[in-house]
């Protein structure tokens, strides 16, 4: 305890391979994602963050990623979704899944995020069965998380920790827009 990881010495990894979901409509649900992939990434692990909904080129985690070391994929378009998916949001969707069951079942990342996952869910641009199945055949040794809004509850019954975001007070409710930096 209170030593890095260094060289050769990765038994800490056995203990791995537990499945987080960090849902509600609270601010703080990529950001404790983010959190976990850098004590991982402290310790020595591979990290990979899969992003649904979310464009390249647009959020400070996606800048960071070279520097810090983790390998970092977004799969949305340069649009919100409001309302009905349109077709070229549902097909980025799948492409991100595939990726997705792709590192989780590869065995090569100590952490798989599945960031926004959850949205794209709730907006049935893809299909709890294929989650439930990626989250089955995932590496034994992956620890692997899934945030967003929405989470189905019955993806709950699968995972180890489930921590629910509830938002009591947020500055957009006065008017304040998202802050680089902040929110994205």
């Amino acid at each position: 305890m209170g030593e890095r990881v260094e060289g050769k010495d990765k038994k800490w990894k056995e203990k791995l391979g537990l499945v987080h979901i960090y849902t509600g409509n609270g601010k703080g649900k990529t950001t404790a994602a983010l959190g976990l992939a850098l004590r991982m990434l402290g310790s020595g692990g591979k990290v990979m963050i899969i992003q649904f909904m979310k464009a390249p080129k647009v959020y400070g985690e996606y800048f960071m990623s070279e520097t810090c070391g983790y390998s970092l994929e977004a799969y949305g378009l340069p649009k919100f979704v409001h309302g009905e998916p349109e077709e070229d949001d549902i097909e980025a969707a799948r492409k991100a899944l595939e990726k997705a069951k792709e590192a989780a079942s590869s065995g090569e990342w100590d952490l798989v995020v599945l960031d926004e996952l959850c949205v794209a869910l709730g907006f049935k641009m893809l299909r709890v069965e294929d989650v439930k199945e990626l989250i089955k055949n995932k590496a034994p040794h992956t620890e692997l998380v899934l945030t967003g809004r929405y989470c189905p509850e019955e993806l709950f019954e699968l995972a180890d920790y489930v921590t629910e975001m509830k938002e009591i007070k947020h500055p957009y409710q006065k008017g304040t827009t998202a802050r680089r930096g902040i929110e994205y």
